[in-house]
C-alpha cells in the first residue's frame, strides 16, 4: 500500500513538474514576444518622431504594419495561442475539437512571427511543446510531422521571404548606434537560446514522464498477469474444495437417512423373526412399517442427492416432522421414544431446522444400534437466544476418554458448526448427547 502510494505521489509531482515547465516556457515566450513587439513599435515611432521614415522605409523591402496595430496584433494573437495550448493540453474536449484548436494553435503562431516579421520564432517551439504533450498513436504521428514541415517552411527566413517581403529585425536594430545595437542584437540572441535550453528541459521532463509511465503500465502488467496466476490456482483449489464439501455433504446425507432407516430394519426384522411363529398376524403388521421405513429412507436418498430436505420436512412443520420420525423409529424398532418441548425455537431458518432434524434422527440411531437403549428421551428449548436438543438414553453408554468418533458424531458437530454451534456429550447411566445453536448473529456471543 505505502509503495503504490509512493509511485501516485511520484507521478503527480513528475505531471506537476512537466506542467509548471511549460507554463514557464509559456510566460517566457509571451515576454519576449510582448518586448519584440514593443521595441519593434517603439523604434517605429521613434523613426516616425525624428523624420527618418523615408530613410527607414527605403532599407525594407515591405511597408510594416502601423506601431500599435502591430503591437496590438502580436500581443492578441499570443494569448489567442496560449488559450488553445491551454485547452488542447488541459481541456477535456473530443478528439475533434483538439484537432482544431491545435490548427488554430498554428494559425496564431503564423500571425505572432508575420506580425514580428520573423524577429522571434520562439513561439514555434511552444507549439511543438504542445503536440509533443498529447502525442499518442499513429495519427497524432502524423500530424506532427506535417506541422513540423509546415512550421519549419514559415520560419525559414529564406523560404518565406521568396513569397512575402518582410521587414528584418537587424534594420529595427540598425537605427541605434552601435553600442545599443550590439546589446539589442545580444539580448536578441540570448533570448532565443534561452528558449531553446527551456524547451530541451520541457523535452527531458517529457521524455521521463513517458519512460517512467511505460514502466508503471509493464510493472501493472506483470502484477496484473500474477493476479491472473493467482486467481487461476485459487479458483482450482475453490473447485477442489467444493468437490469435498460435496462429497462430505453426500456422505452425511447418506449415513444420516441410510443409516437411520436401515437401524430401523435391523431392529424390526430382529422383532419380527420372534414374531413370525407365535403372532403371524403382528409380524405382517411388523413387515408392513418396516417395508414403510425402507421406502422413506430411499426417499431421502434421493432427496440427499439432488440437495433436498428431508421429505418430512418438506411437507411438515419441525417439530411434526420430528413426532412422525419418532413415531416410524419406535414402532420398527419397538424402543420407547418420548419428546419433551420446553420452549419451542421461533423463527427457524430452513437450515437451522435441517440441522435439529438430522441430529435427532442420528442420536435415535446411535442409541438403538451402538447403546442398545430400550428409551430415548428427547427434549428441545430456548433460552437467551440459545436453543438446545438433548437425548439421554438408557443403553450400555460409552467410555468417553476411548471413544473414537465415528460419521455420525462428526457429521453432526460439522453441520453444527456450519451454524456456529457446539456439540457435548457424555455417559452416566446410558449415554447423553446435546447440541447447541444460536438463534441469530446476536446470540451467538453467548456461546
Amino acid at each position: 500500500m505505502n509503495l503504490n502510494r509512493a509511485r501516485q505521489l511520484a507521478r503527480a509531482l513528475d505531471a506537476r513538474e512537466l506542467r509548471w515547465m511549460h507554463d514557464c516556457l509559456t510566460i517566457y515566450n509571451g515576454m519576449v514576444v510582448t518586448l519584440a513587439a514593443a521595441f519593434m513599435s517603439i523604434t517605429q515611432l521613434k523613426v516616425i518622431q525624428t523624420y527618418n521614415a523615408r530613410a527607414f522605409l527605403e532599407q525594407l523591402a515591405a511597408i510594416p504594419l502601423p506601431p500599435l496595430t502591430g503591437f496590438l496584433l502580436t500581443v492578441t494573437s499570443f494569448l489567442i495561442l496560449a488559450g488553445l495550448g491551454w485547452l488542447y493540453r488541459e481541456g477535456n474536449v473530443p478528439p475533434t475539437m483538439r484537432y482544431i484548436c491545435l490548427s488554430l494553435e498554428i494559425v496564431a503562431c503564423v500571425v505572432i512571427m508575420r506580425s514580428l516579421n520573423l524577429a522571434y520564432d520562439g513561439v514555434v517551439l511552444l507549439v511543438v511543446a504542445d503536440l509533443l504533450h498529447r502525442y499518442s498513436g499513429r495519427h497524432q504521428l502524423i500530424l506532427l510531422t506535417v506541422a513540423m514541415l509546415g512550421l519549419y517552411a514559415i520560419v525559414d527566413y529564406n523560404i518565406v521571404s521568396l513569397e512575402y517581403h518582410i521587414a528584418p529585425f537587424n534594420a529595427y536594430a540598425a537605427y541605434y548606434a552601435a553600442g545599443p545595437r550590439a546589446w539589442i542584437l545580444t539580448l536578441h540572441n540570448a533570448f532565443v537560446s534561452l528558449n531553446l535550453i527551456l524547451f530541451v528541459f520541457y523535452l527531458t521532463l517529457l521524455i521521463r514522464q513517458n519512460h517512467q509511465e511505460k514502466q508503471r503500465i509493464a510493472s501493472l502488467n506483470a502484477q496484473l498477469e500474477e493476479a491472473n496466476t493467482r486467481l487461476r490456482a485459487y479458483a482450482i483449489e475453490a473447485e477442489a474444495m467444493a468437490e469435498t464439501r460435496e462429497r462430505n455433504r453426500l456422505a452425511r446425507e447418506i449415513h444420516d437417512t441410510l443409516g437411520h432407516a436401515l437401524t430401523g430394519i435391523a431392529a424390526g426384522l430382529d422383532a419380527t423373526s420372534f414374531l413370525v411363529d407365535i403372532a403371524p398376524d403382528k409380524a405382517k403388521e411388523q413387515l408392513s412399517k418396516i417395508k414403510e421405513t425402507a421406502l422413506r429412507g430411499l426417499k431421502d436418498v434421493r432427496r440427499s442427492v439432488r440437495k433436498l430436505r428431508p421429505d418430512d420436512l418438506e411437507q411438515l412443520p419441525l417439530h411434526q416432522a420430528i413426532e412422525h420420525m419418532i413415531d416410524d423409529f419406535s414402532a420398527s424398532t419397538g424402543m420407547k421414544i418420548d419428546f419433551e418441548i420446553l420452549q419451542w425455537p421461533e423463527r427457524l431458518r430452513p437450515d437451522q431446522e435441517e440441522v435439529l432434524y438430522r441430529i435427532v434422527q442420528e442420536g435415535m440411531t446411535n442409541a438403538r444400534r451402538h447403546g442398545h437403549a430400550h428409551h430415548l428421551t428427547i427434549t428441545i428449548g430456548t433460552r437467551r437466544g440459545i436453543i438446545y436438543l438433548l437425548l439421554a438414553d438408557d443403553g450400555q453408554g460409552a467410555d468417553i476418554r476411548r471413544l473414537q468418533k465415528g460419521f455420525g458424531l462428526r457429521h453432526m458437530q460439522e453441520r453444527l458448526a456450519l451454524l456456529h454451534g457446539k456439540l457435548r456429550y457424555w455417559s452416566d447411566r446410558g449415554f447423553t448427547l446435546e447440541a447447541i445453536m444460536p438463534e441469530n448473529e446476536e446470540a451467538s456471543k453467548f456461546l
